[in-house]
């Protein structure tokens, strides 16, 4: 009455760590596309402020030296 036991089944084939393994990669995979998507998202913004920031500055330059020269010119 010996019994045989299958050792097939108390450990898992080998397919099963390499499926785990491929998904685990693609889970990654797509987090870190997530992250390079928002990252470019967050620069195009930064980007976009700096621009407007430079503009701006850009005006007001010229504004002071418009009051400037307006206050030269008049004394």
């Amino acid at each position: 009455m010996t019994s045989k036991t299958d050792s097939s089944s108390n450990q898992p084939s080998t397919s099963e760590p390499q499926d785990a393994r491929s998904e685990l990669a693609a889970q990654l995979d797509d987090l870190l596309n997530t992250l390079s998507n928002k990252f470019a998202g967050v620069s195009s913004e930064i980007f976009a402020k700096m621009d407007e920031m430079s503009r701006r500055l850009d005006n007001l330059e010229a504004q002071l030296k418009a009051n400037a020269e307006k206050n030269s010119a008049s004394k």
